[in-house]
C-alpha cells in the first residue's frame, strides 16, 4: 500500500469510535486483532483446534520445503523422510483414538473425521501431492474401521500403531477398488449395477482362504504400500458378492505395475497393482463376505468430506499466495492491491474458500457421515477451489504460470480433486439418489 492510504486507514483506527459507545454496547464489538483463520480456529472444540495448529505448523516446516521438488521430479525423491516425520507427530494414526490411534477423544466422537478434515486443509495448502501422500493411506486403514469387526480392528491397527506412531515407522496402506473398466461408476449404485469388473476372488476351502486375480489402476500410494484393502467379486458373480481383502506385500503373485505420470498432484503416485493367482487367507477378509458394497459405500461417506478440505486447501494455498503477489507487485504507479478491482477479486475469492469451508465443517458435524452431506461437500468444495486457482492465475498473469510461486501446482491439484473419490456428476447422482429415495413431507 502507499503511504497515504496506509495513513487513511490509522487515522480510522487510531479514532476509536467503539470507544464513544456505552458499556453493553461495547461488549457486543469485536475489536480483536486477527486473521480469519484465526477467528475459525476458535470456533471448533479444543481437540480439533489443536491438530489444526499442529498441521499448519508440520505443513510449513515440512510440506513447503520440499513441495516444489516432489512435484517436478516425483519419481526421484525419497518419501520416507516425511512420512515417518508426519507418523512420529501422529498424523498417520488419526482414525481412532489413544490407545489404538492419536485423535483426540471428545471430537473424534463426535464425528470421526473432522480432526482428518481440518488436518487435510492445511497439509493441502502447501502441497496437494504430498498431501495425498501422507492421507491416502487412511484411506486403505478405512475398512479395517468401518467394516465393525473387531478381528480386523484389532489385529490389524494394534500393530500399525506401534509401528507408525511410537517407532516412526508407518506401515504405508492403500485402497484399491479401481479398475481399468470400471472407474467412479463403482462409486455410485446405478453405475456399480453395470460395472464390468475383472478383479475376482475364487474360494480355495483346501487352502483356508481364496485366490485372487486381476488388476486395480490408479491406487494412491500403491508403489510404497505395505498393505492394500483390496475389493473383489466373487467367482462367478457380480458387484452384489464384492469382499473387501487385506493383500500384504511380499505375497507371492502380487506386484507393482505402471506408475502414471500425472497432471497434478504429482508427489504422491498413482500406480497399477497386479494379482496373480495371489492366496489370501481367510484371516484377511475384511468384515463378512459379500459385504464389500456397504463397506466402499461408507468409506466414501467418510472420505469425501476429507477430499473437500484438501480441494479447499488447494484453492487457499493459491488464494494466499495471489495475495502476497498482489502486495509485492506493481501494476503502474501503485501496488496491484490498491486497485478496488483487484480488492474485489480478491474478497470475492475469499468468500467462496470461507463458504466451501462452511460447507464441510457442517458435513463434519454429522456423528455418522451420510451420503448427501459428504457428496455435497466434496463437489461444492473441489468445483470452489478450481475456480479459485483460476482466479488466482488470471490476477497474477503471466507470474502464475511459473513453478515458483506454487499457483500453477495448486490449479493442477484441485482438478485432481474434481476427479477422484467419484467424478463431481457421480457425487452429484449420489446426492440425487439420497433425494430420490427419501419420502420428503412437509
Amino acid at each position: 500500500m502507499n503511504n497515504s492510504l496506509e495513513e487513511r486507514i490509522e487515522q480510522i483506527k487510531m479514532a476509536n469510535a467503539t470507544q464513544r459507545m456505552n458499556f453493553f454496547g461495547r461488549l457486543l464489538v469485536d475489536n480483536r486483532e486477527m486473521s480469519l483463520w484465526e477467528h475459525d480456529t476458535k470456533l471448533l472444540s479444543w481437540g480439533v483446534r489443536r491438530w489444526r495448529r499442529k498441521a499448519l505448523k508440520f505443513a510449513r516446516e515440512y510440506i513447503r520445503p520440499l513441495a516444489t521438488e516432489a512435484d517436478l521430479h516425483p519419481h526421484d525423491y525419497d518419501p520416507k523422510p516425511i512420512l515417518s516425520a508426519a507418523a512420529r507427530q501422529g498424523f498417520q494414526t488419526m482414525l481412532l483414538t489413544p490407545p489404538l490411534g492419536t485423535a483426540s477423544i471428545l471430537p473424534y466422537y463426535r464425528n470421526t473425521v473432522f480432526q482428518l478434515a481440518v488436518i487435510g486443509e492445511e497439509f493441502a495448502t502447501e502441497c496437494g501431492g504430498l498431501t495425498l501422500l501422507l492421507l491416502a493411506h487412511n484411506l486403505g486403514v478405512a475398512p479395517l474401521l468401518l467394516s465393525g469387526s473387531l478381528r480386523n480392528i484389532l489385529g490389524q491397527m494394534i500393530p500399525f500403531y506401534l509401528k507408525s506412531y511410537i517407532l516412526g515407522r508407518p506401515d504405508c496402506m492403500a485402497f484399491a477398488i479401481t479398475e481399468p473398466g470400471a472407474g467412479s461408476d463403482v462409486e455410485e449404485t446405478e453405475g456399480g449395477a453395470l460395472a464390468k469388473l475383472v478383479t475376482t476372488a475364487k474360494h480355495a476351502p483346501e487352502k483356508g482362504g481364496y485366490i485372487l486375480n486381476g488388476r486395480k489402476c490408479f491406487i494412491s500410494d500403491g508403489a510404497i504400500a505395505d498393505k492394500v484393502t483390496v475389493f473383489a467379486k466373487l467367482e462367478n458373480e457380480g458387484i452384489e458378492s464384492w469382499t473387501c481383502f487385506l493383500v500384504e506385500r511380499g505375497m507371492q503373485g502380487f506386484s507393482v505395475g505402471r506408475s502414471e505420470r500425472k497432471l497434478g498432484q504429482r508427489a504422491s503416485d498413482a500406480s497399477e497393482l497386479i494379482f496373480d493367482n495371489v492366496f489370501i487367507p481367510n484371516k484377511n477378509v475384511v468384515g463378512k463376505l459379500r459385504s464389500g458394497w456397504a463397506i466402499n459405500r461408507n468409506v466414501l461417506n467418510y472420505s469425501r468430506p476429507v477430499v473437500g478440505a484438501m480441494a479447499l486447501g488447494h484453492g487457499r494455498g493459491a488464494f494466499e499466495r495471489c495475495l502476497e503477489f498482489c502486495r509485492k507487485t506493481y501494476l503502474g504507479p501503485k501496488h496491484l492491491i490498491e486497485y478496488q478491482d483487484v480488492q474485489l477479486e480478491l474478497a470475492d475469492m475469499a468468500m467462496s474458500l470461507w463458504a466451501a469451508r462452511s460447507m464441510i465443517w457442517h458435513s463434519c458435524r454429522q456423528f455418522r457421515c451420510y451420503q448427501s452431506a459428504s457428496a455435497s461437500a466434496k463437489v461444492f468444495a473441489s468445483d470452489t477451489a478450481f475456480k479459485v486457482c483460476n482466479q488466482a492465475m488470471e490476477l497474477m498473469g503471466d507470474h502464475g504460470y511459473l513453478h515458483a510461486h506454487g499457483v500453477e501446482r495448486a490449479w493442477r491439484d484441485a482438478r485432481l480433486t474434481q476427479i477422484y473419490e467419484g467424478t463431481n456428476q457421480i457425487n452429484r447422482l449420489a446426492l440425487f439418489e439420497h433425494h430420490l429415495s427419501t419420502d420428503f413431507k412437509v
